[in-house]
């Protein structure tokens, strides 16, 4: 479940609301409850998205093996259906609980902003007209990341709506529109075998790399237009982002296509260098027996698990490399050893197991222990 939620992206449901935050504070409005209320119902929407957009992608064949981005929890299997349906429930209903105790600071206009954010987060992926499918994702990014999370936050502390709200939500919703637009530049010939058109691939691969590089110019331009109202950092400090941008545009065309693309999603963003950082460790191989891979888990004709790599331990040779360790995976390494569906296996047990690995010596029993190992 906590894969399903994806924590990277919870830098992007963070940022708007800090930018409200600090609004309110050059106000002298800033109050310290109704602004953790505001984290803690970006956040729980933004998990509920995580989970609804995984669960239908998952259900319209979306998340296919040869998906370049990162892997989902339902089409891997780390998650029933049951339990997706379970969790978005629960999310669902912890969100509307947080945005109800913002009532008492903003008051009853904020139910109908609560309505929609959930109504959409659903409307996003679901339904018989999935918004996503059908090239509405950038808008909704720009009102969801932007004006409601940066205007709400300010509103529900200072009770008003200024114009320098209108900018810095509207230069807030254009930043992060640059992570979905990557995303569906990677993925657009995915998207178009998928019937999903975004606006990358209506237009071309070509419009996506200038759309790009124009929401970033975009919304650091736009901060320029704080200096008549006397905020002159405010207009001049966004525009240190351009050169990291635009370093940023040249890789994205220089990449063009593939999982190289990954790199690059989210450099934009100080608090994803961050997190990607934390998440760069590289643990040292591990040894990994053939005969007891072989004895845990037989080897079918049918396919029931499928080798990430040629040089796997299981295929003979005895040093497995680890690539890398996956961001908050259950703290472990994952994924790169074998994929494993005990489902197709028949092995049951194995679900009252969480295969792990850990450095450990070989015990009298000659056996590998297969537990946690915590990366970092």
């Amino acid at each position: 479940m906590l894969l399903a939620a994806r924590p990277k992206t919870l830098a992007g449901a963070a940022t708007p609301v800090l930018l409200g935050c600090a609004l309110a504070y050059a106000d002298s409005g800033f109050q310290m409850t109704p602004a953790l209320l505001c984290f803690a119902f970006a956040f729980l929407m933004q998990i509920d998205a995580n989970f609804i957009n995984d669960y239908f992608d998952y259900l319209k064949g979306s998340d296919r093996e040869d998906r370049l981005g990162p892997e989902r929890a339902c089409a891997q299997g780390w998650i029933t259906l049951n339990a997706m349906r379970k969790g978005i429930a629960l999310t669902t209903a912890t969100a509307c609980l947080a945005g109800l105790c913002l009532l008492a600071y903003g008051g009853i206009e904020m139910i109908p902003v609560g309505i929609l954010c959930v109504l959409f987060a659903f409307l996003y992926t679901a339904g018989p007209y999935p918004l996503a499918y059908h090239g509405w994702g950038d808008i909704l990014v720009i009102v969801f990341f932007g004006f409601v999370p940066v205007g709400c936050t300010y509103y529900v502390m200072c009770r008003d709506w200024t114009w320098n709200v209108t900018l810095a939500s509207l230069a807030c919703g254009l930043i992060i529109d640059t992570l979905l637009m990557v995303n569906n530049y990677r993925d657009r010939d995915q998207d178009a075998k998928n019937g999903k058109k975004t606006i990358v691939v209506r237009w071309g691969a070509n419009a996506g790399q200038q759309l790009y590089l124009f929401l970033g110019l975009a919304a650091a331009w736009l901060c320029l237009l704080f200096i008549p109202t006397g905020h002159i950092w405010a207009a001049l400090l966004p525009q240190i982002y351009l050169l990291p941008h635009f370093m940023a545009w040249q890789r994205m065309v220089k990449s063009n296509r593939g999982k190289e693309l990954n790199k690059h999603i989210g450099r934009n963003l100080p608090q994803y260098a961050a997190i990607r950082r934390i998440t760069s460790i590289r643990p040292y191989p591990i040894i990994f027996r053939q005969d007891l891979a072989r004895r845990y888990f037989p080897i079918k004709r049918n396919k029931s698990f499928r080798f990430l790599y040629q040089y796997s331990g299981i295929s003979g040779n005895a040093l497995l490399p680890a690539r890398e360790s996956q961001f908050l995976c259950s703290g472990s390494l994952y994924g790169n050893i074998i994929h494993i569906n005990p489902h197709q296996m028949s092995k049951y047990q194995l679900h009252f197991r969480n295969p792990r690995f850990q450095f450990r010596t070989f015990s009298t029993n000659r056996c590998v222990h297969i537990t946690y190992f915590i990366s970092f």
